[in-house]
């Protein structure tokens, strides 16, 4: 494979390699692009010997030579190629054009552009063009309106991952803004925030039935990211069908590409409007829908090419630390290998997935309600409207006989399996809860 306007290819990590000029380059173009490390300009693959040592050289480099920042816009991975290991560099293109290097300045010298297969000076004229156009309302950019923040959780974290977190992370992942306040960056990070992530839960196949409305935020995004993924993985249930020949197992939704859909809604979330990501779950299907449309500029085909313009490149810089990313570009094509494009859904401000159940694994179909419950158990189904504790349940009812709540409505529901605790871990934890399981809603509904 020969050269392109988003591949480059160099024998050899040297002296005589302006690695930081073709990085330059591939950020200041509107596509982005990949570099090669162990590959000849005729495509012959040759290897990279210490690709270790490499790799760590490639990014220290890149990290301290350019400007503005690139971290969060570039990935550097080891791959191997005909039997012999190689280092690619991912550059997705950047937000805060132009791009340059830091030791000569905004100039013809330092900044550059890709035209076809090489790395050419960018004309002055184009240069005071991009700055004057910069992007400036990013989120790295917005003074926090908290300056009192705390990221205890978010150095828990680091160090769980073996990452030093030392006095200086405030500078390190890009926290402050250029007069050295905290930025929004900083406030989506810390401890407490304002910034809450909806997941609702339906009924039927419309908004008219909520029967869960949970919130998880007020914490730093990356517990919420976690809280979030646990809770969807809760509802992605396996569900079972038998033939003659063999029991089919199947999951509600893809795993793979549920993680993916939600680490892509929360990264590139636009937070400028105040706007958090939502997940919605109705009795068919899953609905992601993250605030802000595609790029100025970027076309849908780019878009499921895996083509990267990360809108929080300070995020997508801790996700990747965290290992809740892999590699820039790499979420939409995983989530493309389960679902069809048209699974997305684009407008001026938003973007949104939907993600089918599968047709083994929908409830109306795998689990056909045909139980006889007690008069009881009933009128305890119909009270639930999400998660209760066991006074409010009683209350509903007007129970004052705890005992026979307790035997005749509650433990019968939970032993029909209507019912499910939220710490099943912990039964007589005194922050336990009780919600439907599937086979409850479909009760619940069929009742009503």
């Amino acid at each position: 494979m020969s050269e392109t306007n988003r591949i480059e290819y160099k024998r050899e990590l040297n002296t005589d390699v302006d690695i930081e000029k073709e990085v330059i380059a591939f950020l200041n173009y509107h596509e982005g692009g990949i570099i090669y490390i162990g590959i000849d300009k005729l495509g012959k693959v040759l290897g990279v010997s210490d690709i270790d040592g490499d790799m760590l050289k490639i990014k220290d480099r890149i990290k301290n030579n350019i400007a503005p920042s690139a971290m969060g816009l570039f990935d550097v991975v080891a791959e191997n190629k005909e039997g012999k290991e190689l280092i690619k560099i991912i550059v997705a293109s950047g937000t805060e054009k132009p791009y340059f290097k830091k030791k000569y300045g905004m100039t013809e010298k330092a900044c550059f552009i890709r035209i076809g297969t090489a790395s050419e000076p960018m004309p002055q004229t184009m240069i005071d063009k991009l700055f004057a156009s910069r992007t400036r309302n990013s989120i790295g950019k917005i003074k926090s309106h908290r300056q009192e923040l705390t990221f205890e959780q978010l150095k828990i974290y680091y160090e769980e991952n073996g990452l030093t977190f030392t006095n200086r992370f405030k500078q390190n992942l890009e926290l402050l803004t250029e007069d050295g306040k905290l930025n929004y960056v900083a406030y989506l990070l810390a401890d407490e925030n304002g910034t809450s992530i909806k997941v609702a839960k339906y009924s039927g196949t419309d908004r008219v039935d909520l029967i869960e409305n949970n919130e998880y935020g007020y914490c730093s995004l990356i517990k919420a990211t976690k809280r979030v993924i646990d809770k969807l993985e809760l509802e992605n249930k396996t569900f079972s069908k038998i033939t003659s020949k063999e029991r089919i197992d199947k999951r509600l939704w893809n795993a793979v590409a549920l993680r993916e859909a939600i680490i892509n809604a929360i990264i590139h979330n636009d937070y400028t409007r105040e706007i958090p990501p939502k997940f919605e779950i109705f009795s068919d299907r899953l609905e992601i829908t993250n605030y802000g449309g595609l790029f100025e500029g970027m076309l849908q085909e780019d878009f499921f090419d895996g083509l990267s313009l990360p809108r929080n490149k300070e995020l997508m810089r801790v996700y990747k630390d965290l290992g809740m990313v892999e590699q820039l570009g790499s979420g939409v094509p995983r989530i493309l290998q389960a679902y069809s494009k048209d699974c997305f859904k684009f407008s001026e401000n938003f973007i949104r997935m939907t993600f089918p159940a599968s047709e083994i694994n929908s409830p109306q179909v795998t689990m056909q309600v045909a139980m006889q419950v007690t008069m009881q158990v009933e009128e305890l189904i119909k009270v639930f409207t999400g998660e209760h504790t066991r006074q409010e349940l009683q209350d509903k009812l007007n129970l004052v006989n705890r005992d026979n709540f307790r035997k005749n409505y509650l433990q019968t529901a939970i032993d029909e399996d209507l019912i499910e605790l939220t710490i099943p871990d912990k039964p007589n934890s005194s922050k336990q809860k009780y919600r439907l399981t599937e086979k409850g809603v479909l009760l619940k509904t069929k009742l009503s």
